[in-house]
């Protein structure tokens, strides 16, 4: 029994399947196509269902596509799924093995002959493949490592409709498209796997329209959702007709979406075309969704961190709690005889406003016996960094016992712009399974917490206005400041945009405006510091250029154009 309107006569009604996967789980993701296909057909009166880029494996599934028992059991869970579509058409992303090739690296350690392809099943059969064509190198892609790129366009017809075939990295190239309505197509399906990062969306947009305009044929986008360790996909997908977005799915959840489509190529959309977040509530909704799934698909319970009082861990608590809820997240006060009495009052206001269980330890026995152990070696030395850092490193201890002893995940608090410069210490506030905001520059977490405390839910904002308003400080020593040993927030960011993002130089930046000594210093401790981002976390990627799989700096490396 369908609730969904009729399908207009001669039509086909496509279904949209956003969802979200798991990378390596083949049965897992299978039961989840399965489903939405029943869902399809039932709910909507769908004839067709069209899968993101590598639904079956998840995305990326990087070197398991090189296991032979992987790709078997990928070819496994596709000929059940075809069992189970036995009345329906399905297109669905999955890796495919080229003449029953195995996968596993050849004598030549060349890739073996996989594609990424589109699986076409009709009524219980594989009817047709498509092999994607343009393979991303770039950023955090690396598909040449495992694919070999498909050299045809795919037109397939079901019940009288032409639809052509694209893959991802393919719709942002004309050819592909082209060749596709040059075979006959008269509507485009591209499957995505497409990350999200700030600005992504126009960008997606404007190329597609670009496509519709160069081939006549309205594109229908299907991307996928959720988080993936640093990525998140956004959804986000949508049907362009005449460069026109005529439907819209939402952003960071699972959604099923559909069309009609006529033998001619026109498409008449359905249901509601949901409202897309711009601006720091879309950055807030990446961040939450990254959270939330690296946690539940890493089979943790609930996350444990350091709650300082000031401005990142307070930003990193309230997206936890929006992300898992409340009782599933644990704040842990940590005071020493540098905390200020401010600090600790915001701290726990912020957990009672936000309903968060909340402990206190204080790190003062554990410094002072490590002080002592190291007093005979250190004796007629003045105290400098070395007894910051272990301050820091007692609250990584501290807190890796509690995540360890109750199976909560440790998330850390640091951002981008102290990462950047080595303003964080190793085995410290570094340590922990997850870095939320370690992509999310300072300028902007000042952002986002004005944004959530603008849009609180309850009586109360979920993070104290005097946090935003004083000054940041580590509290590692009296009277301390960031501004200390950092240039003003705003400056460094631009610096950190400039240099890590856009690949500018000492000239470009200086040009800009920027002060040459302050950018030969801040360029410097970026290079230097490269060895602790190795060693960090895993975080979520915002930007166009993170640090971690799309930012690849050598540790020991001669290039220092600050010198």
């Amino acid at each position: 029994m369908t609730s969904a309107n009729p399908t207009e006569a001669g039509a086909v009604r496509i279904a949209l399947a956003q969802v979200s996967t798991q990378v390596g789980n083949c049965i897992a993701n299978a039961d989840r196509v399965i489903e939405t296909i029943s869902r399809a057909r039932q709910e909507l009166g769908a004839r067709v269902v069209v899968f993101p880029e590598l639904t079956l494996t998840g995305y990326p599934p990087e070197d398991l596509l090189l296991r032979h028992d992987f790709l078997a059991e990928c070819d496994a869970q596709i000929e059940r799924i075809a069992t189970a579509a036995h009345d329906m058409a399905v297109i669905i992303g999955a890796p495919r093995r080229m003449n029953g090739n195995t996968g596993i690296h050849q004598p030549d350690d060349t890739p073996a002959a996989l594609e990424n392809a589109a699986i076409v099943i009709d009524r219980g059969q594989i009817v047709a493949h498509y092999a994607k064509r343009a393979l991303p190198n770039y950023g955090v892609f690396d598909e040449k490592r495992y694919f070999k790129k498909g050299r045809e366009a795919c037109v397939v017809e079901i019940d009288g409709v032409p639809l052509g075939i694209t893959i991802c990295e393919d719709i942002w190239e004309s050819k592909p498209a082209e060749e596709a309505a040059a075979a006959g197509a008269k509507v485009i399906l591209t499957l995505n796997a497409s990350p999200y990062h700030r600005h992504k969306t126009n960008e997606r947009a404007r190329v597609v329209s670009q496509r519709v305009r160069e081939t006549g044929c309205p594109i229908i986008y299907v991307n996928l959702v959720g988080g993936q360790d640093e990525l998140v996909f956004d959804g986000r997908s949508f049907v362009a007709d005449q460069s026109q977005i005529i439907s819209k799915l939402p952003a960071f959840k699972e959604s099923l979406g559909w069309v009609d489509v006529c033998p001619d190529g026109r498409i008449t959309a359905h249901g509601e075309s949901h409202h897309w977040p711009k601006g720091e509530e879309e950055v807030y909704s990446a961040l939450t969704a990254g959270i939330r799934d690296y946690v539940r698909k890493n089979g943790f319970h609930g996350v444990v961190l350091g709650l300082s009082g000031g401005i990142d861990s307070a930003l990193v608590l309230t997206l936890a709690v929006d992300a898992l809820g409340a009782e599933n997240v644990l704040a842990v006060r940590m005071p020493s005889r540098y905390t200020s009495p401010m600090s600790l009052t915001d701290a726990a206001e912020q957990c009672a406003h936000l309903g968060v269980a909340m402990e206190t330890l204080s790190i003062e026995p554990v410094f002072n016996e490590l002080k002592s152990s190291l007093s005979g070696l250190f004796a007629g030395l003045a105290e400098d960094a070395t007894e910051e850092n272990l301050q820091a490193r007692t609250r990584g201890v501290l807190l890796m016992a509690l995540s360890n002893k109750f199976g909560r995940m440790l998330l850390t608090t640091g951002n981008k712009s102290e990462l950047a410069v080595g303003y964080a210490t190793l085995y410290g506030d570094m340590a922990g399974g997850f870095a939320p905001i370690k992509d999310v520059p300072k300028t902007l977490v000042y952002a986002l917490a004005r944004w959530r405390n603008a849009h609180k839910t309850g009586e109360h904002a979920p993070i104290p206005t005097r946090v935003i308003e004083r000054e940041p400080s580590a509290e590692l020593r009296a009277d301390q400041r960031d501004a200390d040993s950092l240039p003003p927030y705003d400056i460094l960011d631009q610096i950190i945009t400039a240099f890590v993002e856009e690949d500018q130089s000492i000239e470009d930046m200086v040009a800009a405006g920027l002060d040459e000594a302050i950018v030969r210093r801040i360029t410097r401790l970026i290079l230097l510091n490269e060895y602790k981002r190795r060693q960090a976390p895993p975080g979520i990627r915002i930007s166009r250029r993170a640090f971690g799989r799309d930012r690849r700096y050598p540790i020991t490396s001669g290039f220092n154009p600050a010198a």
